[in-house]
């Protein structure tokens, strides 16, 4: 039985022709990986800035009225913003006074500690040979309205009567 095009003036479709390649001539060789410590560029240089930040800091103290300038939150509302005592805390850290930096600014230590986890894990998701972003990913979205909550809760908080004992050193 003959086939018939479905339309006038079309012919039906030829198979199209098998073509074989040969896989044994040429073997197939796997991408080059990246050295391991290419990928580690931008975590260590982060963590070289910080460093370096930290030397300053520790260098030129900001116990000193206008050494490292003035708050302009504070300077404009006479309010502590969140960060108030944090250079003097990280000063006091690098000196190896802990609790002075604690009471220079409470959410210091906790911001440090998430700091140094957030970096080694940059650092070991390099290491292990895993893309790893620009700038990775910190907080999901819900946490980051959270934290921004709690953190204008403890700046309200810290300039009342009872928030005296948060107030910066």
């Amino acid at each position: 039985m003959e086939s018939t095009p479905s339309r006038p003036g079309r012919l039906p479709a030829a198979p199209l022709p098998l073509i074989l390649v040969d896989t044994r001539s040429a073997p197939v060789t796997a991408p080059e990986a990246r050295p391991r410590w290419l990928s580690l560029g931008l975590p260590l240089l982060t963590g070289g800035v910080v460093a370096g930040g930290l030397a300053l800091l520790h260098l030129r103290d900001p116990h000193r009225e206008g050494s490292w300038g003035l708050c302009p939150f504070y300077e404009l509302t006479g309010y502590w913003c969140p960060g108030c005592g944090g250079l003097r805390g990280l000063h006091n850290l690098t000196d190896g006074r802990i609790l002075d930096a604690i009471h220079s600014n409470i959410l210091l230590v906790p911001l440090l500690l998430g700091f140094l986890v957030w970096w080694g894990n940059w650092i070991l998701t390099g290491w292990r040979g895993q893309p790893i972003p620009r700038l990775p990913k910190v907080l999901p979205r819900s946490a980051l309205w959270i934290t921004l909550a709690f953190l204008v809760v403890y700046t309200v908080f810290r300039n009342t009567p009872w928030g005296t004992w948060l107030a910066p050193v």
